[in-house]
């Protein structure tokens, strides 16, 4: 058989290397490779994890012994769920590497999915080679981007980074978010010192590596804004860790004007107190009247800062940030402060693996396709409709796990919805992922994905079963509504499905960008906005909300501004990374819910929801 290669080969560009032309013919070769031959390497990679982790106390208790046979595999071992492996990752937890438990390699670190989906923190074993591999995807987005986009690593991107402080399991492993893993390795590091083209970065590295969000926002900011005019590229992780920022710059524009218009970092204002960071962008700064002049004027210039990214930063090309599934309600912001910037979203990754790259970044916002590479994992997909028939049918969990048909990377359908499981090198095996992706094309033989929703419904009362899409849609066509209707713009939103009143009813919580003193006027339409929404969910909704009433009428609270600030505060008290946060699009009983609660300004109920 053809050996292909399931690890980084030589052909490849490391994440260190400048991206010649030779370097990006052969990252462009590569992907060719491994697109037209991916079915041929998605085997090998399964019999090289199965052969490499055969003594892996999982795969002996599940009968496998050391056989590397796909048939079998997929006959012996379950597909699970991060809650079917927890006691596996309790053991790890407490005991550290004493056996191999999940895989033959020694557990690095622990990632720490960012609980935003879910609801709680995961801990997603990984190793040195798990690390190794995603870094081999990274450094083939480059010559990918400078394809469609040219030019990109003539100067500097202003990509905003931000990590969290470790901690240490009982037994002796570190976790930490994926992110924060990331930035903080040697790799990431080195890009400083060799610096990458396409990788030179306005922030120094004492910044990314400011474990203080607000300082490091601030020196981030201020770097950037001093290098204003080198800055082609700019980014953050998530559409909302984007729009935080340029909050934290309208909050602060006149500080950042005054630093640099004497070059200096005011010590009045203490928005910078480590001294080591302080050290960092004062070697940078230098004193520039000039610049301070032009961004206080363009600050002042338009009270809606419309166009005020395009405007600081004049020559950027790009904004680079992932706007898919629910963060697509951020496109018209993110639209509205660069004045139509192109979205690119490069990456497709979670904290179980690296997943894919965007082979076309110029598509549109929102419907970037990611083209799963081969040689990171082996991949599976569960039909949605098959999902919504075990759901209902009388197996138990244990059998359902084994009556599911999945299907392979290269036989998935165009057009069809799949969940991605995963089996990768760091212990997981034909593992859900939580993510609902559609196949929207083809590179060769390897499919390209659309990223749609998570699989955990957002909202439930009864019978019904509203998902994140379906939410999201509604949501999108009542705010655009009251933009239509009073000029109000809905800043951010989550959800609440209240069973404490008879029947039960959905709640939503709306942050406004501009909230309207006349509640003469806002009351009748937010009245409209409300059936606007019940009238956007489904036939199952709404038959039970205007036929059977076993649904009460949707309620949309007003809350003030800062409340989803707040929330993403107490998010990252508790371990959640700034770079990884996305707002939760719905959420249970608990402190979240009371806070949400305590910022509630004003309410307003659908008066009628027509059957379907």
């Amino acid at each position: 058989m053809k050996k292909f290669p399931a690890t980084n080969d030589s052909s490849s560009i490391t994440s260190n290397e400048h991206y010649t032309d030779e370097k990006t013919k052969q990252v462009l070769q590569f992907i060719e490779q491994v697109t037209t031959n991916a079915g041929e390497i998605q085997n090998q990679v399964l019999k090289e994890i199965l052969s490499c982790n055969s003594q892996a106390e999982y795969l002996q208790r599940h009968g496998l012994n050391g056989c590397t046979d796909p048939d079998t595999f997929k006959k012996v071992v379950p597909v699970i769920a991060y809650e079917n492996l927890k006691p596996d990752i309790d053991r790890l937890v407490a005991n550290g590497n004493n056996s191999p438990v999940l895989c033959a390699q020694r557990i690095s670190q622990f990632m720490l999915s960012s609980g935003t989906s879910s609801g709680a923190m995961k801990l997603i074993p990984s190793t040195e080679e798990q690390a190794e591999r995603s870094w081999h995807l990274w450094s083939l987005i480059p010559p990918v981007v400078n394809q469609h986009i040219p030019g990109l690593n003539e100067e500097k991107a202003m990509q905003l980074f931000f990590v969290v402080a470790h901690i240490t399991t009982p037994g002796g492993i570190v976790a930490c978010p994926v992110s924060t893993s990331f930035n903080k390795s040697s790799k990431f590091k080195n890009l400083f010192s060799n610096i990458d083209p396409y990788r030179n970065y306005t922030s120094p590295i004492e910044a990314i590596h400011c474990e203080d969000s607000q300082q490091s926002m601030y020196s981030q900011l201020l770097c950037g804004l001093y290098q204003n005019d080198l800055v082609f590229r700019l980014g953050c992780s998530f559409g909302t860790g984007f729009i935080q920022a340029i909050k934290f710059l309208q909050e602060h524009w006149k500080l950042f004007c005054n630093d640099i218009r004497n070059g200096t970092i005011e010590t009045d204002h203490k928005k910078i107190t480590d001294p080591s960071l302080r050290n960092a962008v004062m070697r940078i700064l230098k004193p520039n009247p000039e610049l301070a002049d032009f961004i206080e004027n363009e600050c002042r210039r338009d009270e809606s800062w419309k166009g005020i990214v395009s405007r600081l930063w004049p020559n950027a090309k790009c904004m680079d940030t992932v706007v898919s599934g629910t963060m697509s309600h951020h496109i018209r912001t993110i639209g509205f402060y660069t004045n139509g910037l192109p979205i690119v979203s490069t990456l497709y990754a979670c904290s179980e693996c690296f997943l894919g790259i965007n082979l076309n970044p110029l598509s549109r916002p929102g419907e970037a396709c990611y083209t799963l590479i081969p040689t990171m994992a082996y991949f599976e997909f569960l039909p949605m409709f098959e999902e919504e028939d075990h759901r209902n049918s009388e197996c138990s969990k244990q059998e359902e796990q084994h009556c599911q048909e999945l299907v392979n990377l290269v036989d998935v359908k165009l057009g069809q919805e799949y969940e991605l499981v995963i089996t990768n090198y760091a212990g997981l095996y034909r593992y859900r992922v939580g993510d609902v992706l559609r196949v929207d094309g083809f590179k060769n033989n390897a499919p390209q994905f659309r990223f749609i929703r998570r699989t955990n419904e957002v909202l439930s009362i009864d019978l019904d079963k509203t998902n994140e899409v379906e939410l999201q849609n509604a949501v999108t066509n009542a705010a655009e509504h009251l933009t239509d209707k009073l000029n109000i713009s809905l800043a951010e939103y989550t959800s609440f499905a209240d069973t404490s009143t008879n029947p039960g009813h959905y709640v939503l919580y709306w942050e406004l960008q501009r909230n309207n003193s006349n509640a003469t006027a806002i009351l009748p339409v937010m009245e409209e906005c409300c059936l606007i929404m019940e009238e956007s969910l489904g036939a199952e909704y709404r038959q039970l909300r205007a036929s059977k009433n076993i649904i009460g009428p949707l309620e949309i609270k007003i809350v003030e501004t800062g409340t989803f600030q707040t929330l993403m505060d107490y998010a990252r008290n508790n371990g959640s990374s700034f770079g990884q946060y996305k707002t939760p699009r719905s959420f249970k009983s608990g402190p979240v819910l009371e806070l949400l609660n305590s910022g509630v300004l004003s309410n307003y109920f659908s008066q009628q929801c027509r059957r379907p």
